[in-house]
């Protein structure tokens, strides 16, 4: 593993890939749900897109290679700034209710990314409350 530390924009990238391969796999609705994030929030104004798919790959990289979660997590949140860590937490939500379910894995690994990111859980319940009001669907 090199000691270079990631860009903010790399940041929100593996911390979306480690939440979209909690429960060991990507579904569609998870990579669409990456794509619109890197496409349309402000956090990724200038970001250059033609870099996500590195991006993605190293982080797996780092996954597939036994360094894990943690290291993975280590890495986000020495490159976020303050300021973005509520923001990184709303965009790690998002990505993990897009397929429309919430498992086991993908509810401890946001537990761990509120603890890594220091997310009072008081914001944290506010934030999962509006993303899940926000992915809310009509009654059939």
């Amino acid at each position: 593993m090199s000691d270079s530390v990631l860009t903010p924009h790399s940041a929100l990238v593996y911390l979306m890939v480690i939440v979209a391969a909690a429960d060991s796999k990507m579904v569609d609705a998870e990579i669409g749900a990456m794509s619109h994030t890197v496409s349309h929030l402000p956090v990724f104004e200038g970001y250059d897109r033609a870099k996500l798919l590195s991006a993605v790959q190293a982080c797996n990289d780092i996954i597939e290679h036994g360094e894990g979660l943690e290291t993975v997590l280590g890495l986000v949140s020495e490159a976020l700034p303050d300021s973005l860590r509520d923001t990184a937490y709303a965009i790690a939500c998002t990505v993990a209710i897009s397929d429309g379910r919430l498992g086991q894995e993908e509810l401890r690994l946001l537990e761990m990314i509120r603890h890594e990111l220091d997310i009072d859980r008081l914001a944290a319940a506010a934030i999962e409350r509006g993303i899940v009001a926000l992915n809310r669907k009509l009654p059939a």
